[in-house]
């Protein structure tokens, strides 16, 4: 029996094991016809491509009592099968549905280029058209020689999103995580005829996604230095996609050609990375072409954001980052945080992807909410401007995990407070407690790791690895409260403010990435029998542009609860297993003792 590989790049806990072949053409309230569809891509519109999609009709839909449709796509590495879960949920509900394999992907042609506008948002854009009645994009066969009749049954709109008078103009929304969250974006920012999003477990900046850099943010999660590359993201990026090419190399050859499967940058930008540890610039300006954060002004739509708080791949911060910059320019925006993500699963009762099911679901609840209220123009609620799941909140598992969430209406949330590093190795809350000393630590070689962290991707899906978390002695600093007196919920992104020296990167960092600190800073959760646990194995990769300044570091958002009798940790590392460190040994120290080193944690009680 041939096992298909890990789907490590699919979003919100959906594994192999949770997909579901389409529902049959003899199911009662609708049916499912797979084509082909003939797009043109490329930014001279001159590559052809062929998308595979299953489109699934509710039998009530006519010519005369036409329907909302709604167009969905795989995350990395799936298929249009993924999806069939949400198209039965949402044709059973009276919409259209039109499910595809991304581009590289699932029997469509052509190879993956990151959700590029260029690419796959054309792509998206002409499947809108078929949706909206157009014809000659669809077929029922392979070699587009057989074509598929003009769909009439979905409700249409004369103007667009622009107020430009528009044809084949579908009423539409879109839905789908990780690389399926990133084609909305890149659709939507072509396409003034599509009406909502759903994205989920999405990207802001993919260059900060594969490459993060935690301090001196440009704008959202973006940053003008590079940062820390993966490792273990990459060779998964990298295996699963060239593996999906080779599963369909026979409908399209040409995309094992070159790099295989993937757009020519790909492979030359992973050797580089490889070997300096960082993205370099051409790469992060293509990386940035296929990101949200460099087109967010041309998203126009109301969009319901939903990310995973177990995710090391797209953390909560990328999130945030696209709510602020819809908000800033007045889209109907709203931000719910789920448990699960590229890095572990969902809790029971937030949504299953093979049956959604409101009643029992509370994240399927929201996004169906969403599209009755944007596309059939119900007037229920759209849900809370902020919500997030709390794992410490108990529940009846059978039903909707919607009593484990917490509601804001307004983001962020929490009381900003502050603890100071202090002598023996404290973080203190008070100014007159700060009293100084210092730490010291060297970094290794070659972007060697320092620290044993829980590996990214298989820590929160595979049982029985352990939750490892330690540092070799010598390699890292760290700062920690007295026991805490009661829980101490965190939700939002820690900012640490730091000054340290380091002579020799002082000299260095004149020459550029290579010649500049790289440091680890972290979060732990430090247990009364002085376990220390990294909170949803988030790191925060730093590149220090100049180490005789003060710098901040945005780290990673979570949502946890520090327990009565536990304490909270601050940890500044040489290295992690999960990332490419710094190429030259640096000897490190930071002082305690000022009001200028501290720890600003989100407290919301």
């Amino acid at each position: 029996m041939r096992v298909r590989p890990l789907l490590v790049l699919t979003a919100l806990g959906l594994t192999a094991s949770a997909l579901v072949q389409p529902a049959s053409a003899a199911d009662p309230t609708y049916t499912v016809q797979t084509l082909h569809f003939a797009v043109r891509t490329g930014a001279a519109n001159n590559v052809p491509c062929d998308v595979v999609g299953d489109l699934y009709v509710p039998n009530s839909a006519t010519a005369s009592k036409r329907v909302p449709a709604i167009l969905t796509t795989n995350g990395f590495g799936g298929s249009k099968n993924d999806q069939a879960g949400l198209g039965k949920a949402f044709a059973s509900r009276g919409y259209v549905v039109l499910s595809y394999s991304g581009l590289g992907f699932g029997g469509s042609g052509c190879k993956i280029t990151l959700d590029d506008p260029d690419t796959d948002g054309k792509a998206a854009s002409q499947l809108v058209s078929y949706l909206g009645g157009k014809t000659g994009i669809a077929f029922t066969d392979a070699g587009h020689t057989v074509p598929a009749p003009a769909l009439t049954v979905v409700q249409r709109d004369t103007r667009d999103h622009a107020g430009n008078a528009s044809t084949n103009d579908p009423r539409l929304g879109m839905i789908g995580v990780s690389y399926g969250g990133g084609a909305q974006f890149a659709a939507a920012s072509l396409d003034m005829r599509i009406d909502t999003l759903i994205p989920g477990a999405t990207w802001n900046d993919l260059s900060y996604s594969l490459s993060p850099n935690n301090t001196a943010q440009t704008s959202g999660v973006s940053t003008a230095n590079p940062g820390a590359a993966k490792l273990v993201w990459a060779l998964g990026f990298a295996g699963l996609g060239i593996a999906n090419g080779l599963q369909n190399v026979a409908s399209d050859p040409s995309r094992i050609v070159g790099c295989p499967n993937f757009a020519t940058f790909v492979c030359p930008a992973l050797v580089s990375a490889g070997v300096t540890g960082f993205v370099d610039q051409t790469t992060t300006a293509k990386l940035r072409h296929a990101s949200v954060g460099s087109y967010v002004s041309k998203i126009k739509i109301p969009t319901l954001l939903i990310q995973g708080q177990d995710d090391t791949l797209f953390n909560l911060n990328e999130s945030v980052a696209t709510y602020q910059a819809l908000k800033k320019q007045g889209v109907p925006t709203k931000l719910v945080w789920v448990n699960g993500g590229h890095s572990g699963p969902m809790a029971p009762g937030e949504i299953d992807f093979g049956n959604p099911n409101p009643a029992t679901q509370h994240i399927s609840k929201r996004a169906i909410e969403w599209f009755d209220h944007y596309l059939k123009g119900s007037s229920v609620s759209t849900g809370p401007e902020f919500t997030y799941f709390r794992d410490w909140v108990s529940y009846d598992p059978a039903g909707s995990a919607a009593a484990a969430y917490a509601t804001s209406t307004s983001f962020p949330v929490g009381t900003a407070t502050k603890y100071y590093l202090s002598a023996g190795k404290q973080l203190v809350t008070s100014t007159a407690a700060i009293k100084p000393d210092t730490q010291s630590f060297l970094t290794l070689a070659a972007g060697l790791p320092s620290t044993i962290d829980p590996f990214d991707v298989l820590a929160g899906y595979v049982k029985g690895l352990p939750a490892i978390e330690q540092d070799l002695p010598g390699t890292f600093a760290s700062w920690t409260t007295p026991a805490l007196t009661k829980n101490t919920d965190v939700v939002g992104s820690p900012v640490a403010n730091l000054q340290v020296s380091a002579p020799t990167s002082a000299l260095t960092q004149a020459t550029g990435p290579t010649g500049q600190l790289v440091v680890f800073v972290k979060v732990l959760d430090v247990d009364a029998a002085g376990k220390a646990t990294l909170v949803r194995n988030l790191v925060a990769p730093v590149r220090v542009l100049d180490v005789t300044k003060p710098f901040k570091v945005t780290l990673p958002g979570f949502v946890h609860r520090f327990a009565a009798g536990h304490k909270i940790q601050l940890v500044v590392a040489g290295g992690s297993v999960n990332y490419r460190g710094g190429v030259l040994p640096t000897a490190v120290s930071i002082a305690a003792g000022s009001t200028g080193q501290t720890l600003t944690l989100p407290i919301v009680n």
